[in-house]
């Protein structure tokens, strides 16, 4: 067995009353052998072009050979230095894959122009781009590759030679690159993004950083007989059960890495479970913790708290009263992302909800495309103070005149059921500290509080935001750029791109009736401090 799963308290109870029935519904089988019905009539017709990562596996052995050989004749010119233009489902796994087999790999997951430019400016000349994009339309991965097409013209280099693309069969960017003459690989289309860690999307980045991608096959494969059997003990059906069968339903998901050797992994579960069950007012809201984080002291009611550790087997050498009423989960890389995409498929069976579409993720995008169309002037701050430009999206700021005062009155929006959602739409390798924001947070909000980098989470946890259930209270960061960059053939820059991202966010949500709090950094290094001090 590489997976194992221990389970007390609401979670148990869970296993015990909902496991027999799953069992006997042969769901287990029926996700295996591509069951649409699964889900009922309404998911239907997308469950049943959105199962194909039950066999990923066996459909993605051939490309190991294929992205082994690439690497080696990538290193034979001298280039040794991956860099992975992609956004959500195209870039958490290879970045949790990369991260915990120790291989170097720069994830380019954002359009913040400093981020862009640190990327662009690091060892270009043994530099290869993989540009990922399941629909080959995205936006973001769209600019990423004009920029280095641009720069690596401007270095003497050829292009093809150096950008491999990831795609869909028969996307745009499929028949755009293949049209120009560029390396593609194609995923199987009947996987949807978030469920691709094991496809193309996983392992060809992950590949040509260094990965042993065959083994990370073998321990998902070895994984698989258990998942496919209607028995009780299967890790999919008890971690599934776990996660969405309580009653009342915990229904924010508290995800620790406490032991495990896995890295970042909470990053990659984080899209998988918001993406897939934030919809039709309902869902699991999943919180990356650390181990110190607030929330594991004042433990809300309905926290679930998941944690990653060495082996689940030894829950008796944990102190009881630490982790009672927890998920301990253990096990291989592999085994973690396959057991994951089945557990949460049948937490879409049991919250009555079609777990492999997205439909509020669009929102955003359309509101961020008519802005960089329309260009309309910056809304006027409500008041500036410290550095910091304050905007609300609602109204509730009541005559707030301070940081402190700004952000006690968006928390004053909290109800007893509610979170905080932290958006920082920044360079997050020049601002890292961000992160910091949110144990103050919490620690003063006494809720579970959720920390995105924007625009990445736009693929992520965006879907929850609009689509889940309506108790969020978003905080949202953005940041005057240093210094912009051109997007060749286009006629904004990446810094208006992600101003753009940020303020269609912000309406989009505003629509929905969610409180947004936007905190603008004029001097981004300087204003952190006025931040944190209103925060804390």
């Amino acid at each position: 067995m590489t997976f194992r799963i221990h389970v007390t308290g609401a979670a148990a109870d869970a296993v015990a009353s909902v496991v027999p029935q799953l069992v006997a519904d042969k769901v287990a089988s029926g996700i295996t052998a591509q069951d649409p019905a699964l889900w009922g009539p309404d998911a239907e017709a997308e469950a049943s072009k959105r199962l194909g990562w039950t066999e990923a596996v066996a459909i993605s052995r051939p490309l190991v050979a294929e992205i082994v050989a690439l690497r080696e004749e990538l290193h034979a010119r001298g280039v040794d230095h991956i860099v992975l233009g992609g956004m959500g489902g195209s870039s958490l796994a290879p970045e949790v894959i990369t991260r915990t087999a120790e291989a170097e790999l720069t994830v380019l997951d954002s359009t913040d122009p400093g981020q862009v430019l640190a990327a662009l400016r690091d060892r270009l000349e043994r530099t290869a781009v993989v540009i990922s994009s399941k629909s080959g339309s995205t936006l973001e991965t769209d600019s990423q590759k004009r920029i280095y097409e641009k720069w690596f013209r401007d270095a003497g280099i050829d292009p093809t030679e150096r950008i491999v693309i990831v795609t869909d069969p028969g996307s745009p960017l499929d028949q755009s690159a293949r049209e120009a003459g560029y390396r593609v690989f194609n995923a199987d289309p009947n996987v949807g993004g978030r469920y691709s860690a094991l496809t193309a999307f996983g392992l060809v980045p992950s590949g040509l950083a260094g990965v042993d991608i065959a083994e990370l096959l073998d321990e998902a494969e070895a994984t698989s007989l258990e998942l496919a059997v209607d028995r009780e003990d299967n890790p999919g059906l008890v971690l599934g059960a776990a996660i969405a069968g309580t009653n009342p339903l915990k229904d924010k998901l508290g995800i620790v890495s406490d032991g495990t050797h896995i890295v970042g992994f909470a990053d990659w579960a984080e899209q998988l479970i918001a993406e897939s069950t934030g919809k039709q007012g309902t869902g699991l809201l999943p919180v990356v913790l650390d181990k110190l984080a607030p929330e594991l002291e004042f433990k809300p009611a309905d926290l679930q708290v998941v944690r990653l550790v060495a082996n689940a087997e030894a829950h008796h050498l944990f102190p009881a009263d630490r982790h009672e009423g927890e998920i301990l989960v253990s096990g291989s890389l592999g085994a973690q992302l396959l057991v994951w995409e089945y557990a949460v498929a049948v937490a879409g069976r049991l919250l009555g909800i079609n777990p492999f579409d997205q439909p509020d993720v669009e929102a955003a995008k359309v509101a961020a495309r008519a802005l960089l169309d329309d260009r309309p002037e910056t809304a006027a701050p409500a008041f500036t103070a410290g550095g910091v430009e304050v905007r609300q999206t609602g109204d509730f700021l009541a005559g707030a005149d301070t940081l402190d005062a700004a952000v006690d009155a968006l928390l004053a929006q909290l109800g007893p059921d509610g979170y905080v959602s932290v958006q920082a739409y920044v360079d997050r390798l020049a601002l890292p500290q961000l992160e910091g924001v949110r144990d103050l947070l919490a620690a003063k909000a006494k809720r579970p509080v959720t920390f995105g980098w924007g625009p990445r989470f736009l693929h992520s946890t965006g879907q929850f935001h609009k689509g889940g259930p309506a108790v969020g209270v978003f905080l949202q960061i953005t940041a005057n750029a240093p210094e912009d960059l051109e997007i060749p053939d286009r006629p904004f820059t990446f810094g208006q791109l992600i101003q753009a991202q940020a303020a269609g966010d912000a309406s989009v949500l505003g629509e929905h009736g969610r409180p947004v709090l936007t905190l603008t950094l004029t001097n981004p290094e300087a204003d952190v401090v006025s931040l944190f001090e209103a925060v804390n």
